[in-house]
């Protein structure tokens, strides 16, 4: 049974690992509340450590309840869509022919069939989202392999709704957010140089924030600018 500590309305997570310190995280996009703390750290002093910290964490949550979030999208003409970090126009043309989508400058022309509901206009968008990860991302791995010396065996694009990337150290391949191409190309690079580093350091311990910091020394801000943008 896992360990919580309830404040008042809030709830958090308690995670005892081989740590030195007390970790307090809030996590986008919802505001769950986590506290990974070191093995032999007394319930009592979790959970005060968790009252000090009480203000600090309503103020994340506030953040994030009042951070952007994109309208959902209908795949209309004239509907604006975020693309690596800049906003473009779609167009949409409807004929019978195989679906696919074409980039021109600022403007995405989604080509469908007549008649076709939003759900199937938003799964041909994805499709064409994944292409453009397809043709960063080995690149990037290639280029971070060489720099970290791992070897990631594979990589795998998904929705994700809590997370934009994760790492499954045993098998050597991570998972990433297709969210993702619709932020600044550093953002996805950042992303996947945190991953690949939990092929290092599978937890977010000391050690693996010293190596986050020796290789990518701005990631905090970087990470804090990833999480204001809209969702």
């Amino acid at each position: 049974m896992s360990e919580v500590i309830e404040l008042g309305e809030i709830e958090i997570r308690v995670t005892r690992k081989n740590v030195k310190h007390v970790h307090l995280t809030v996590h986008p996009p919802e505001g769950r509340v986590t506290l990974v703390a070191p093995t032999r750290t007394r319930p009592e002093v979790a959970r005060a450590y968790a009252i000090s910290k009480l203000a600090w964490i309503r103020q994340q949550q506030r953040a994030l309840q009042s951070q952007a979030r994109e309208a959902p999208r209908r795949y209309l003409t004239r509907e604006s869509h975020q693309l690596w970090g800049r906003r473009h126009l779609l167009v949409v043309v409807e004929h019978d022919a195989k679906p696919k989508v074409a980039l021109d400058h600022r403007r995405i022309t989604l080509h469908v069939r007549p008649g076709s509901d939003t759900a199937k206009r938003a799964e041909v968008m994805h499709e064409w989202h994944k292409q453009l990860l397809h043709a960063e991302l080995p690149n990037i791995i290639a280029r971070w392999e060489s720099k970290l010396g791992v070897k990631v065996s594979g990589y795998f694009l998904q929705r994700m709704k809590t997370k934009w990337g994760s790492c499954n150290h045993r098998a050597g391949n991570i998972r990433l957010n297709t969210e993702l191409v619709k932020k600044p190309k550093d953002m996805l690079e950042y992303v996947v140089v945190h991953e690949m580093l939990h092929l290092l350091e599978p937890t977010h311990n000391e050690r693996f924030t010293n190596l986050l910091t020796r290789h990518w020394p701005q990631w905090a801000e970087l990470r804090a600018e990833l999480n204001a943008l809209p969702l």
